[in-house]
């Protein structure tokens, strides 16, 4: 069982970069009644306990978060969070989205945040 383990994350861990993940389509796109940094706090407080340190930078119209991946500290996922008129706009992207068994806690975190 340790050995499956260690294989699986070995597989996992490859090397993505911010622009890599960018490229993908996003799987979550949605609205939310928050502002950009209202929500992005909310995302950085829900995944504080399972993710490394985050960055919360200034982006376009609004902030971008880069999640760390769970075992180094390569990007894991992005999100996007636009300013508009009454809320904002989100997008996320995930290193691994065409793959099912991904981690699930930053699209709960970012599914969570958006009105509660």
């Amino acid at each position: 069982m340790k050995r499956l383990v260690w294989i699986l994350a070995l597989a996992m861990g490859g090397c993505a970069t911010v622009s890599d993940i960018r490229q993908a389509p996003p799987t979550l796109a949605v609205i939310s009644g928050k502002e950009p940094k209202a929500y992005g706090q909310c995302v950085v407080e829900r995944l504080a306990d399972s993710r490394g340190a985050m960055q919360m930078e200034p982006y376009k119209g609004g902030i971008r978060i880069i999640v760390a991946q769970k075992l180094s500290m390569g990007p894991a996922a992005i999100l996007e969070i636009d300013d508009r008129s009454g809320g904002s706009s989100i997008k996320l992207y995930e290193r691994m989205s065409n793959m099912p068994l991904r981690p699930q806690d930053v699209r709960e975190a970012a599914t969570a945040c958006i009105s509660g």
